[in-house]
């Protein structure tokens, strides 16, 4: 029974490689999530974790406990959830790893129709532009573009696809020229990408004759959030590199020009993802439905 009650925090601690982030994510102070990881390692007689003052990392025993352990756990959720929802109750906490444009582009719309709908579900979303495990990482599904999935995963359309575009502010324009070429881009102030895992500068991308190619530009700024180069671009400050959905009401509205429109590159559009076990489980089923009635 020990191990039963404690076994969520174990995973937890696991899952974040943090005492302190376990600690954050139930609600629980740190001695209580010490208090747990000590309980269990006594009673299996072997240690779970190798601590430093940096890290926290499982040990071969501790994987092995947990490859084992954790699928009945989220058995027992599922069994637990399952029965919520068939007396009309879709609870828990649904957790979505999605990049940043996810939001605007499809998230949004769906968390307020799920709050409608499924009150006492929390759609909990971590903004991430990486590729992640998302089943190594606790998530129930993943955002990423049609390309980025893996092939065992189980995908639902989010949006269209969409074209990857360059757009400037008409008051950049006047003071910077026009370019007419992808060459010209060299000669603009472009608001560059830096990606925050790898670290490099995001070169972009256009099709010129049928062929994707990338072009490195440069400019005064960079920044790792497509929105902030949204803004950046209608202040005028140079060349922004988005997808089309983003800039499209400032297209229309005429605060930004699209430019090079036939080098725009296309897109997959965004996808939900999935394991194929999961979307058996109410809380993700909420949300799959959702999507295909939209």
């Amino acid at each position: 029974m020990n191990l039963l009650i404690h076994l969520p925090v174990i995973a937890a601690v696991a899952r974040h490689r943090s005492f302190a982030a376990a600690a954050a994510e139930l609600g629980l102070g740190p001695s209580a999530v010490s208090h747990a990881v000590r309980v269990v390692e006594q009673q299996l007689g072997m240690p779970l974790f190798a601590r430093t003052t940096r890290s926290v990392a499982l040990t071969e025993a501790g994987a092995q406990f947990l490859s084992r352990a954790l699928p009945a756990l989220d058995a027992i959720d599922e069994a637990a959830a399952e029965l919520r929802a068939a007396r009309g109750q879709v609870s828990g906490v649904l957790r979505i790893n999605a990049p940043r444009i996810a939001g605007p582009l499809a998230l949004r719309a769906l968390m307020v129709a799920l709050a409608e709908k499924h009150p006492q579900l929390i759609m909990e979303v971590t903004s991430d532009d990486s590729l992640v495990d998302i089943v190594a990482g606790g998530y129930d599904a993943g955002v990423r573009l049609g390309e980025m999935i893996a092939e065992d995963m189980v995908a639902v359309r989010l949006t269209p696809p969409f074209k990857a575009i360059a757009v400037a502010s008409p008051a950049y324009l006047k003071r910077a020229g026009t370019p007419h070429t992808l060459a010209d881009l060299r000669k603009h102030n472009c608001i560059g990408y830096r990606l925050l895992r790898r670290g490099a500068v995001y070169d972009w991308e256009f099709i010129d004759r049928k062929a994707t190619v990338a072009v490195a530009v440069d400019g005064s700024c960079r920044v790792s959030d497509p929105m902030f180069a949204l803004d950046l671009a209608l202040d005028g400050v140079g060349i922004a590199y988005l997808f089309e959905p983003l800039a499209r009401p400032h297209i229309e509205s005429g605060a930004l020009q699209w430019l090079l429109p036939s080098h725009a590159l296309p897109e997959p559009g965004l996808f939900l993802y999935f394991p194929r076990r999961a979307q058996e489980a109410p809380k993700l089923r909420a949300l799959i439905d959702l999507i295909q009635a939209r």
